[in-house]
């Protein structure tokens, strides 16, 4: 009888017996199952259990001594409180798919538990000596799915014969789960965080909220293939044990993947048809300034990489590969070296070599989080005469740090490189330069000492090359011959060091210029009086350590320098630009608004810095014969003198 059928009749037993005391209607939630979509209904059957208790014991203790371990660390509070409150696990379903629980009834005068088909009616035949079997039926419950995923190294690996695979792999090292679900059957666990939609919900096919390739983003999800997803996926892990999935994230790796494709392809290009890589380890003192630089930085980059991976920090695994790849070697290496790929250029050599270590050994770094393109690419390499290549980079040993490539010396000297180039190319794409931005231009270094000098002189090809200039100067402080090269725009490097970008006069927007100035100073004003406010308040001279003070009063020191050094280069800039400027006024009214800016920024500047910025103004000269004059006497206010 049909369930619906039966309430009936029960209703209408109750009824006849006189036992049916009222018939109300009630409010109550049904659950609906999600494949057959039909009402479900608790039944009490008899289950299958596994006893818990033993088992947690043993993997408390593991813990206890070390065995065992929980990554992240911050989850093994929450595994323990689970692990010492365990009840027996309920491991029977009553579905019509997954293992079906292997065990068999012998049904005779009463039924009698089994195992397998042949085992059972083996061992009935044996017990039951001389009595007649009826029937062999196995238990018609299943094994719940966590339980059967259990079982797969054993029948992947050949259990219960001991293969060589079994052997090899099995125990397992690592397990990786979702942090919501926690076996521990392993000496390590990690988990990692939960993909959840675009609002924070975990997917699930009740919810409906799972990611459609064929609908979503809109009109179907872009082809973006596995290495994609699976990068994105990784470098989700640094953000929290939540992901909230954005489509257009792994779109922008697999942007990043035909990047890469292009750097290798350009590569192969230079490489040529006929080069042979090299056998033995590069050895970096006889190569060129680029070719050292990139091979210290890949090698710190493998040390970190490494060390990230044996930490299961897989986050910050991937991000440090990711920024080699696309910050060092495609943005500045594959540019810096094209010099040596230009008529016979005798470190020709040395680049190659150097091209097809960084591409052979970066190609291995990333293949664990891009393993497709990172196969192929690596199969289009040439290999090293005379030496047996693997089949496939899955098999090759991963990468490891050669102590003779790094070069601390270097990398902080191309640091210095890379801030002047960065500096160059600001000024150029300033909305000012618009007119220029792609020409080659003339630029100047001002250097504050011998060492910077040195080093920006070593240097010039590289930042020559990298910064697209058509030449590049270097001068040492107090041999300033930028200022009177014409028309220029200045910006500061560092402490040490100046840039100044030779332009057209004529091309110079001064409105953009002076809202570039008055930025500068704006932002050099708030760190002063925040500062100022630190050192303001009333316990400060009693309580804030000796040290700090110190180091407050150099910070102070320093900013008012800079706002000296910002008059400085504005006023190169306002005296360099004034003969090819049609607009005599809007440049007195650029000067008179900037100066006034800086002398209310700083009115506490003394005498000394007053007069030497009353010396640099008689330079100005801008309208004929009249100069400008500021004043901080009359009570820190400024005063206008025409």
């Amino acid at each position: 009888m049909q369930r619906y059928l039966a309430r009936e009749a029960v209703v209408e037993a109750l009824h006849s017996k006189g036992l049916l005391r009222v018939v109300e209607d009630k409010d109550m939630r049904i659950g609906i199952c999600s494949r057959s979509n039909d009402v479900v209904e608790p039944m009490l059957k008899p289950q299958w259990y596994v006893r818990c208790s033993t088992m947690g014991k043993e993997v408390l203790e593991a813990a206890g001594d070390g065995k065992l371990e929980i990554i992240p660390k911050q989850y093994s509070a929450d595994w323990r409180r689970w692990l010492e409150n365990m009840h027996d696990w309920c491991i029977s379903r009553q579905i019509l798919w997954g293992h079906r629980i292997p065990a068999w009834y012998a049904t005779l005068e009463e039924d009698q538990l089994k195992k397998t088909e042949e085992e059972a009616r083996e061992e009935a035949a044996v017990k039951f000596a001389g009595k007649k079997v009826l029937d062999l039926s196995q238990d018609p419950d299943v094994l719940d799915t966590w339980f059967s995923s259990g079982l797969f190294p054993l029948s992947a690996f050949g259990w219960p014969d001991q293969t060589e695979e079994l052997k090899a792999f099995y125990p397992g090292s690592v397990l990786e789960t979702g942090l919501d679900i926690l076996f521990f059957w392993v000496a390590h666990v990690y988990l990692h965080p939960m993909v959840r939609d675009a609002h924070g919900r975990k997917m699930s096919k009740a919810l409906g909220n799972g990611i459609d390739p064929l609908e979503d983003f809109p009109n179907g999800i872009p082809e973006c293939g596995a290495d994609a997803l699976r990068f994105a996926l990784v470098s989700y892990t640094a953000q929290s044990y939540n992901i909230n999935m954005d489509v257009q994230r792994v779109v922008c790796y697999r942007q990043w993947c035909n990047k890469l494709w292009n750097a290798v392809r350009f590569a192969m290009m230079k490489l040529g048809d006929n080069y042979t890589p090299p056998v033995k380890t590069l050895c970096p003192e006889t190569m060129p300034f680029s070719c050292k630089w990139i091979l210290s930085v890949l090698n710190k980059a493998v040390t970190k990489t490494v060390d990230s991976l044996n930490a299961f920090e897989l986050a910050d695994a991937g991000n440090t590969v990711y920024s080699w790849w696309q910050y060092q070697f495609c943005d500045v290496f594959i540019e810096a070296i094209k010099p040596c790929f230009s008529g016979e250029n005798l470190d020709r050599t040395h680049a190659q070599d150097t091209l097809w270590v960084c591409l052979e050994t970066g190609l291995r770094l990333l293949h664990p989080f891009m393993p497709f393109v990172t196969e192929e690419l690596w199969q289009r390499l040439p290999s090293p005469k005379g030496c047996e290549r693997e089949a496939s980079i899955m098999i090759c040993e991963y990468p490891s740090p050669i102590e003779e490539w790094t070069d601390e010396k270097v990398e902080a000297e191309m640091e210095m490189v890379m801030a002047t180039v960065k500096t160059i190319r600001r000024l150029r794409a300033a909305e000012s330069m618009e007119r220029q931005r792609n020409e080659k231009l003339h630029a100047f270094a001002l250097c504050g000492n011998i060492r910077t000098l040195e080093i920006m002189q070593s240097h010039e090809l590289e930042i020559r090359t990298l910064a697209s200039l058509s030449s590049f100067e270097v001068i040492l402080k107090g041999e300033d011959r930028a200022s009177q090269a014409g028309s220029a725009v200045v910006e500061t490097v560092n402490e040490n060091l100046k840039v100044y970008l030779k332009v057209d006069g004529a091309a110079i927007d001064p409105e953009a210029e002076r809202e570039k100035m008055r930025k500068k100073i704006e932002e050099i004003q708030n760190q002063k009086e925040k500062l100022e406010k630190s050192m303001g308040v009333s316990w400060y001279e009693e309580k804030v350590p000796a040290h700090i003070k110190e180091e407050n009063a150099r910070k102070l020191e320093k900013l008012l320098q800079e706002i000296i050094e910002n008059f400085e280069e504005q006023r190169v800039f306002i005296s360099n630009i004034r003969e090819k400027s049609s607009g005599q006024d809007g440049l007195v009214n650029l000067q008179k608004t900037f100066i006034t800016e800086l002398f209310r920024s700083a009115p506490e500047i003394e005498d000394v810095n007053e007069k030497k910025i009353l010396a640099v103004l008689v330079d100005v000269d801008i309208v004929n014969t009249r100069l400008m004059c500021l004043s901080v006497k009359e009570d820190g206010m400024v005063k206008e003198v025409l």
